[in-house]
């Protein structure tokens, strides 16, 4: 009896404190919700610290830098903002980090790292003076459609790559090995998690990938972890390295052009991803604009400066978030439950990084499908419209960025608008934006 008047007491707190009941959903839900989003987020675990160890950063410090990170950064989206979107470090931004900051223009990643923190606090400025979230506000309704389309068809095209469905060749792409065990394991979790979806089973994506894992160990693509439970690695090798950096690099044009550059594609990124994401779950308002998008922001700018403070490169908010949406997450539990296994992965890294890229592969595939279903409300009898949303779905696969997709969305928009005498449609925001977009392609 005082089991369940506890249970029923621990539920009553979370309905309070993430308003469940407001948002039409229940702790089951969104830790389900949340598991999800982990297990599709999880390979950066794996990933990040092989990018940064290129750039000569101690792989395992990396690692713990990495959970750490992930794991405050989702948790300060989720109690803060109270939305479902994980954060960790983002794929991209650790490449421009490891391959040009360091291996191409020759600098340590230590000034790399103060590179990032000086980015995070320029983003909590800009945060608090509110220009951030004027930026997301300026983009048209539109565009915002738009951007959920193309988050969709990004991390679908990331999932049918790391399936091995496509891979690069031929003029660019080509059909990858259909013969190939490894790919037809990926189908085969591909076929299962759309049957499951189509009847609308709960908890169809981590279903789905339970079951893919357990047939590739099985036949004997999967290889069991050698350890259940691991030591935690040591932070210390890349702990505060960001302060390391001579003052003569710190006030250096290079560092600018860095900062700028991380500051630019992170801005970016993340608008792109809140915008997105949020309106595939319904929380935009009426006027198309996202609620709390300063306290959003605020949990970005916040993660990736403590990021920074570990040793990892810029976090940022997940497109892979919109997994655990699909799986009906609408509150920050689902973030705060995505965070917690991020930490908890310090202890059990054998056991998540075996989960094979075939098992997640098929999640981010139907995710995109779902994400799809936003080009419905974009009026394609507009030329107006339909080609910057074209431009703005169709520019972030194939430049595989999402930032490039709005880059692209913002100029061709206001270039057209006010090309055709439509000017009121355009507001000074997306003026200035667009040329401040086309003199970065002129000048960097």
């Amino acid at each position: 009896m005082q089991i369940a008047q506890t249970s029923k007491k621990n539920k009553s707190f979370l309905d309070r404190v993430f308003k469940l009941s407001e948002h039409n959903t229940n702790v089951k839900t969104e830790i389900i919700a949340g598991i999800t989003t982990f297990m599709t987020m999880a390979y950066i675990l794996v990933v990040n610290p092989s990018i940064l160890g290129d750039a000569g950063m101690n792989k395992d410090a990396v690692f713990a830098a990495t959970a750490i990170a992930a794991f405050i950064g989702s948790s300060v989206m989720g109690l803060l903002a109270n939305y479902p979107i994980a954060l960790a470090p983002g794929m991209g931004l650790n490449a421009f980090f490891a391959y040009t900051v360091v291996l191409q223009m020759g600098y340590s990643w230590q000034f790399a790292l103060c590179a990032v923190l000086i980015e995070g606090l320029i983003f909590i400025l800009l945060t608090v003076t509110n220009v951030r979230e004027k930026i997301i506000d300026c983009i048209p309704g539109v565009l915002k459609h738009a951007v959920t389309a193309g988050i969709g068809l990004f991390i679908a095209f990331i999932g049918l790559v790391n399936a091995g469905i496509v891979e690069g060749g031929g003029a660019i792409l080509q059909l990858g090995n259909m013969q190939s065990p490894t790919v037809l394991l990926a189908i085969a979790g591909l076929v299962i998690a759309a049957v499951l979806l189509s009847k609308n089973v709960k908890g169809t994506f981590l279903l789905a990938m339970v079951v893919t894992t357990a047939i590739g160990i099985v036949g004997g693509l999967v290889q069991l972890p050698s350890a259940i439970v691991s030591s935690v690695p040591s932070l210390k090798p890349v702990f505060l390295q960001a302060f390391s950096v001579p003052a003569s690099q710190v006030f250096s044009l290079d560092m600018i052009v860095v900062v700028f550059t991380f500051l630019f594609v992170d801005l970016f990124d993340t608008v792109g991803c809140l915008v997105g994401v949020a309106s595939k779950g319904n929380m935009l308002d009426e006027n198309g604009k996202l609620p709390k998008a300063k306290q959003a922001l605020f949990s970005d700018a916040i993660a990736t400066t403590t990021g920074a403070l570990l040793g990892t490169s810029t976090v940022t908010a997940y497109v892979e978030s919109a997994s655990g949406i699909g799986e009906g997450g609408r509150t920050g539990l689902t973030a705060l439950t995505t965070g917690v296994l991020f930490l908890l992965s310090l202890f059990f890294a054998p056991i998540f990084t075996s989960i094979p890229p075939q098992a997640t592969a098929p999640v981010l595939i139907l995710v995109g499908v779902m994400m799809a279903s936003s080009l419905l409300q974009i009026d394609f009898s507009d030329f107006t419209n339909a080609i910057p949303a074209f431009l703005t779905f169709a520019m972030m696969p194939l430049a595989y960025s999402i930032a490039d997709g709005i880059i692209f969305g913002i100029i061709s928009f206001t270039v057209l608008k006010l090309a055709t005498g439509k000017k009121k449609e355009v507001n000074i925001s997306l003026i200035l934006l667009s040329i401040m977009f086309i003199l970065k392609f002129i000048l960097l």
